[in-house]
């Protein structure tokens, strides 16, 4: 069953021939090598790219061991172009040949050839990857399944789809496998997978240390958290000593694989970031409830990390938005507050932004209006927007805001706009 992964096709193909390396990164086994190897070559095909001008080589294979050696590699790679004609090269787990970055600068600037990589041990997951080229790289980040992509093969309809895709998750190996088994294939890839390249890399000698410091952003997720506030956790509850440096650390190894993502805090007015505390999320829902077992299925928490995970699938930005406010309290001194927005959303990086609110159900206007009140006092015009599981319309209050229901929000890629 093919699933569709048309934002990262469309990437690569508007990226075809430009003269750079394209690299496709992301979290081990979501999709990189079938977006490369099948999507992105039936594209060529179609657009009339010949067959033996498409250039394909999985490194992992037994058969191709021979090409770990890079000058091996270039000479075959050579040997292949036999015409001025363009030549795609699609090579998966590049991280296997000795020296990839020297043998693909040197197959790359070769005038009629387009470079195509993917990799998915853990040095080739770093997001530092690109500078591994020397500025000839161009990156192609590559997530789980949407919930739009996860409906395409999803036999049932959206309500119980999204109860799904909150359970599971998008590792789609994990979507495709029979119920059954789903679980039993997320444990798997976190302890056999994930953990384990992380564990492997930095040469970490206490494993139970690093897998206590995932269940505890897993229960957390979404929570505002640093280095210290975890350390104390470590002492009150493991009993342990490990440092806030090592912590720190611990959490660059997670965001570096792409495990976790960090939401930054940014002062709405004084328009200035916030360094620590972090909001962490996972970059697969289902691997975090995994780690916790299934048993903490905390709905507000899932639901914010799917919207934040949907937010950066669109290419998005994402900051969590603190308004500061001075109200009067009940004895009429002046007391200094922060009102928090759960999003700042920026397309592109650009000028444009959205503040969104995540609201797993608003049953009455007691709610609504805690929900909406860090709008109010951000002083600006930017498009705001409350994002609701409940089964409503969307709708615009009186002040501008936006109302919109969470199936809408995941299926149209356009919903924001609206």
């Amino acid at each position: 069953m093919e699933i569709k992964r048309d934002i990262y096709l469309n990437a690569l193909l508007r990226k075809r021939g430009n003269g750079l390396i394209k690299i496709v990164t992301g979290i081990r086994r979501c999709g990189k090598s079938y977006l490369l190897g099948t999507i992105f070559r039936n594209a060529l095909i179609a657009d009339g790219i010949a067959e033996n001008h498409i250039i394909q080589m999985s490194f992992d294979s037994i058969e191709n061991e021979e090409y770990h050696n890079p000058k091996t590699f270039f000479n075959w790679a050579k040997g292949k172009i036999t015409d001025n004609l363009p030549y795609y090269f699609l090579l998966d787990e590049i991280q296997l040949m000795d020296r990839f970055e020297s043998a693909l600068n040197g197959l790359n600037e070769l005038s009629n050839v387009d470079v195509y990589v993917t990799g998915s041990n853990a040095k080739f997951l770093s997001k530092e990857i690109a500078t591994e080229f020397a500025g000839r790289g161009d990156e192609v980040h590559m997530y789980p399944l949407s919930f739009s992509e996860f409906m395409t093969v999803y036999e049932g309809d959206s309500i119980h789809g999204l109860q799904e895709y909150m359970t599971w998750g998008g590792i789609p190996l994990v979507v495709l496998a029979s119920e059954q088994d789903k679980a039993k294939l997320l444990h798997s890839l976190f302890d056999e997978t994930y953990t384990r390249d992380i564990v492997n890399k930095h040469h970490i000698r206490n494993r139970r240390e690093l897998e206590d410091l995932l269940n505890i952003l897993s229960s957390s997720t979404g929570s505002l958290t640093n280095p210290e506030k975890l350390m104390n956790t470590f002492k009150s509850v493991k009993k342990s000593k490990i440092t806030a440096n090592t912590i720190g650390t611990y959490l660059d190894y997670f965001e570096d694989s792409f495990l976790v993502e960090s939401a930054m805090r940014f002062d709405i007015k004084g328009k200035a970031y916030i360094e620590t505390p972090k909001k962490y999320y996972f970059t697969d829902i289902g691997l975090r409830n995994a780690r916790l077992g299934f048993r903490q299925n905390e709905q507000t928490h899932i639901m914010e990390n799917v919207i934040y995970n949907e937010l950066r699938i669109r290419g998005c930005e994402v900051d969590v938005g603190v308004v500061p406010v001075a109200e009067k309290n009940e004895e009429g001194k002046m007391v200094h507050k922060q009102l928090e927005i759960d999003f700042i959303c920026s397309p592109g990086g650009g000028q444009k932004k959205y503040y969104i609110q995540s609201a797993y159900s608003l049953p009455d206007e007691k709610k609504r209006e805690q929900e909406v009140r860090p709008f109010l006092k951000t002083g600006d015009s930017f498009k705001k927007i409350v994002i609701t599981n409940d089964l409503t319309p969307s709708s615009y209050d009186d002040n501008g805001i936006l109302t919109l229901n969470f199936i809408n929000f995941l299926t149209d890629a356009d919903s924001l706009e609206k």
